[in-house]
């Protein structure tokens, strides 16, 4: 493979983000025909077919993700070599892409702020997504490093601890639960139940949480994908919900929620900083780590009460 190009392992990138050359030659500000004959070069390097051809648009083969990989993971290597140069001359330059779980999405910017303020030279990036999106784009060198409440267990990854998660159960004010002292585990399984989609972080510790109760997992309650929607419906008297605290922090203070006091409850789990273990690190990435240690969590929204009034 040495005879391969970096415009070569560009181009296959771009037709698999595009689906079709003619797009991929615009987003890389080439001709379609310029786009073809990268393709055909690799695919004559491999001796292998790279892309099947269909009427949807072109779709890797094995061989095709193979080489995919390789060229995210040569392009992450060289943005790398460029914020080494940059630290070697002395600059605070740099780049840095963050995915975050939608859950973190509620202090991510002001976090973000706070560390532009003391490293005015690193570009950011922020993308948000559900923690299935996010481990994936952490596993293919789309991100740098992910906030996120769970490191994942199967990727080898580096972990930073940067701050408290607490979850907790919501309610509308009017519920007849709101207010209550120590509500068991049993009594509040009998509620209806707002959730988030399976496989979401949320949603594991809710199964975890509740799921000595007998047949509660059986038909767990009604899913939704987000917590801005879980929140609303709350409001609405449609059910209660297990959720994060540091998205309901402005509802619960302003009074259209309120926290049921669970025996149990909050769970205290913690945010992570998460980078591929095989990735070296660069000087902007330790400045980002460096930052969340000593000042992440004073990005963490503040929920004034986390129980009832007495």
């Amino acid at each position: 493979m040495r005879n391969l190009t970096l415009r070569q392992l560009r181009a296959l990138s771009e037709i698999q983000a595009y689906g079709r050359i003619v797009n991929a030659a615009k987003s890389l500000g080439l001709t379609a025909p310029a786009v073809t004959l990268q393709l055909k070069q690799a695919e004559a390097e491999a001796g292998l077919t790279l892309f099947d051809r269909t009427s949807d648009g072109m779709r890797p083969t094995a061989a095709g993700r193979a080489f995919i990989d390789a060229a995210r993971a040569i392009e992450e290597r060289l943005r790398m070599l460029t914020d080494e140069i940059d630290a070697i001359r002395g600059a605070r330059l740099g780049s840095l892409i963050v995915g975050a779980v939608s859950t973190a999405k509620y202090f991510a910017p002001r976090l973000f702020a706070g560390f532009m303020h003391d490293f005015p030279g690193i570009d950011m990036k922020l993308v948000v997504g559900n923690r299935e999106e996010t481990i994936i784009s952490l596993r293919e060198h789309q991100i740098d490093v992910a906030l996120m409440g769970r490191p994942p267990r199967d990727l080898d990854v580096h972990a930073t601890v940067f701050g408290d998660h607490p979850l907790v159960v919501i309610a509308a004010p009017c519920h007849p639960l709101a207010g209550r002292r120590d509500i068991l585990k049993e009594e509040i399984a009998r509620e209806h139940f707002i959730i988030r989609e399976r496989g979401s972080g949320t949603r594991i510790s809710f199964e975890r949480f509740l799921g000595e109760v007998p047949g509660k997992l059986d038909e767990p309650g009604t899913e939704m994908d987000s917590n801005e929607t879980i929140k609303q419906a709350v409001m609405a008297g449609l059910g209660i919900a297990f959720i994060s605290a540091h998205t309901v922090a402005w509802e619960v203070e302003a009074g259209r929620l309120a926290v049921l006091d669970v025996v149990g409850l909050p769970i205290r789990r913690q945010w992570f900083a998460i980078s591929r273990a095989d990735r070296a690190v660069t000087p902007t990435l330790g400045a980002f780590r460096g930052f969340l240690e000593s000042k992440g969590a004073t990005f963490l929204p503040v929920l004034g009460k986390l129980y009832p009034a007495a």
